[in-house]
Parts: structure tokens; sequence; C-alpha cells
């Protein structure tokens, strides 16, 4: 691309940015912390013997664990315009720093 930017980079208006930013960081937290209180309780703390394990609220504990983790892996795909590139890109010389 002419602006430097990876092909997976999405430029998007500053305040959209700071509010993709914001939110998914705010989701991805919620999630993943609700997750492992959903997988604490349906395991009893690890100590529930397999026949008692809730396996409905153990499998919702780790979907949410991993809908945590894709929400913000794709929200870091956003950038806003003025953002420095990586030092890794293609443009940037590798003795830069």
């Amino acid at each position: 691309m002419s602006d430097g930017s990876r092909g997976r980079d999405v430029v998007v208006p500053d305040r959209l940015y700071k509010s993709v930013t914001v939110f998914s960081t705010l989701f991805a937290v919620v999630a993943v912390v609700g997750g492992f209180v959903a997988l604490d309780a349906a395991t009893n703390a690890g100590r529930a013997a397999p026949d008692e394990v809730n396996v409905f609220l153990a499998a919702f504990g780790v979907g949410l664990i991993a809908a945590g983790g894709l929400v913000y892996a794709f929200a870091s795909r956003f950038r806003a315009g003025g953002m420095a590139t990586d030092k890794d890109s293609d443009d940037e010389p590798t003795d830069n720093g």
C-alpha cells in the first residue's frame, strides 16, 4: 500500500479509533473475566469430580474467553490516520533502532 500500512490494517478517523479501542477492550476484558468466573463456577474452583462438572457452563465460559480474545485481536487491526507504522514494515530500514 502507498501509505506504508500492512494489508491487515484498517485506517479510520481518530474518533472512531478511540471508540473502537475503548469498547472492544472493555468487552474483551469483561468477556474474559466472565468466562473465567463461569469456568470456575462450572468446576467448583477445580475441585469438582468429572461427573459433577456443569458441561454447559464450562463450555460457555470457554466460549466467552475465546470471544474476548477474538474481539481484542480483530480490534487491534484498526489504527488512526496519523499513527506510525511498525519498524518491521517494508518501507523502514532494518537499522532504524
